[in-house]
């Protein structure tokens, strides 16, 4: 009898022993593996490409447009401003702030500080009238060397200088999807290295300092809401040790800007709508207050 109840004692132990051990050794959740309630924030660069586009122009003795106007942006390459407080604002920029609202859905709002500067010296077709049109006769037919014929002119910087450099800022609101593609590339340790796809659909208002001589006149030099944008993404996002990621996107969207100041003037105003696809690397952190 007391043999048996050693044996029941110590077969207890080993038991409680083992269930302990195995309770002990059980691999903890991965940080990387839950997302509701993590913040984000990322910083980076682009380069965009814009569609032609229609520009009308009206004032107090013209109103005209021109035609298929073509544009590009400001680049300045891999630059010290980017990382230089004092002038991170002067490159073409990315800044975006967000919520993990579930694990798999963000929301998050943005400034993409772009920049579009019209081609210069190329002839287009224009229609209406200006000072210098050549159905007037108060100013010398080709004064602003703008060359009129009856459908054409040509963009010269005395007739005509036009840029949203200060910039084509789109303050806009993001609701985005993210999605872990690690496992099926054979990336176990996530908390180590982690890769996501992310896909996402913004909208919101287009707040330029907008750079413009037109007909020789002074320039508005002030921010301005001037109309509004709706944009969709995709991108992939490389995370490192749970906390630091480096995000690339592709970019694209349309932009109505029914509302932009041209000169002091406040009667002297212009319009335009076209397309912008932007390609952007960002760095950025994820945590979770």
């Amino acid at each position: 009898m007391k043999q048996s109840f050693l044996m029941v004692v110590l077969s207890f132990c080993v038991f409680s022993q083992y269930t302990f051990s195995q309770e002990t050794v059980e691999t903890p959740e991965k940080y990387t593996k839950h997302n509701k309630g993590k913040f984000f924030i990322f910083w980076g660069g682009n380069r965009e490409s814009f569609s032609k586009s229609d520009i009308h122009f009206t004032g107090s003795n013209y109103d005209f447009t021109i035609y298929d106007v073509e544009a590009h942006d400001k680049p300045k390459g891999w630059h010290v401003d980017y990382v230089n407080p004092g002038r991170m604002t002067i490159p073409q920029t990315n800044l975006r702030i967000g919520y993990f609202i579930n694990d798999h859905y963000t929301i998050s709002i943005g400034v993409d500080h772009m920049k579009y500067v019209m081609d210069q010296n190329k002839r287009v077709r224009y229609s209406g009238y200006y000072p210098n049109d050549i159905n007037q006769s108060n100013v010398p037919n080709g004064f602003y060397n703008e060359n009129p014929s009856n459908t054409e002119l040509t963009l010269d910087s005395k007739f005509l200088e036009f840029e949203h450099t200060d910039g084509l800022n789109y303050i806009h609101t993001e609701f985005s999807r993210v999605d872990d593609i690690s496992e099926y590339i054979g990336i176990t340790n996530t908390d180590k290295f982690q890769i996501n796809v992310t896909e996402g659909l913004g909208a919101g208002i287009l707040y330029p300092k907008t750079n413009s001589t037109l007909l020789m006149k002074d320039n508005n030099d002030a921010f301005h809401v001037a109309g509004y944008g709706i944009s969709a993404k995709a991108g992939l996002n490389f995370t490192f040790f749970k906390h630091f990621f480096l995000q690339t996107e592709l970019k694209g969207g349309f932009i109505n800007m029914n509302d932009i100041r041209t000169t002091k003037d406040p009667i002297d105003k212009a319009s335009q709508k076209f397309w912008f696809f932007q390609r952007i690397i960002a760095v950025g952190g994820i945590f979770r207050i």
